[in-house]
């Protein structure tokens, strides 16, 4: 069972008030396929930029709203289970990312989630400001796991 494009938007921007606090944004989502938006009012530190615990958040929510574009919800849930951010320069605008899992990776991790009951897989991404300057990088581990039952 996959979940419509506007339950994801609605699971993505408010499922978590911290992230529907921060103004959080799904702008397209399609199988293996999201792209997000924060927005830079409301998430700007003491200098006037975007805080880095908003680019972090932007950086680990698509996992997640991943997850639910490619894989069965009742099936399965995820997890993450590393992050690393590289902040490369301030972010003076909102800023978006995208991230992407091919299908032949949607396979792998089904196939192996559907034998050992969880399978990992890794999403980096790459945060623009809207010149699309390159403002930070992002990798995550995430993994999904069987539901209980």
């Amino acid at each position: 069972m996959k979940i419509s494009a506007d339950e994801l938007k609605k699971f993505s921007e408010q499922k978590v008030a911290f992230v529907e606090r921060m103004g959080l944004e799904m702008i397209e989502s399609k199988k293996g396929y999201v792209k997000l938006k924060a927005p830079l009012s409301s998430n700007e530190n003491h200098v006037g930029i975007m805080y880095a615990g908003a680019l972090f958040t932007l950086a680990e929510v698509p996992g997640g709203s991943l997850f639910y574009t490619s894989f069965d919800p009742t099936k399965y849930y995820p997890i993450v289970k590393d992050m690393y951010i590289r902040f490369r320069r301030p972010a003076a605008t909102d800023v978006t990312i995208e991230m992407r899992m091919s299908e032949e990776e949607v396979d792998r991790v089904q196939a192996e989630a559907d034998k050992n009951g969880k399978a990992d897989f890794i999403l980096e991404g790459e945060i623009k400001d809207e010149t699309g300057e390159v403002v930070a990088l992002s990798k995550g581990t995430y993994q999904i796991r069987a539901v209980a039952g």
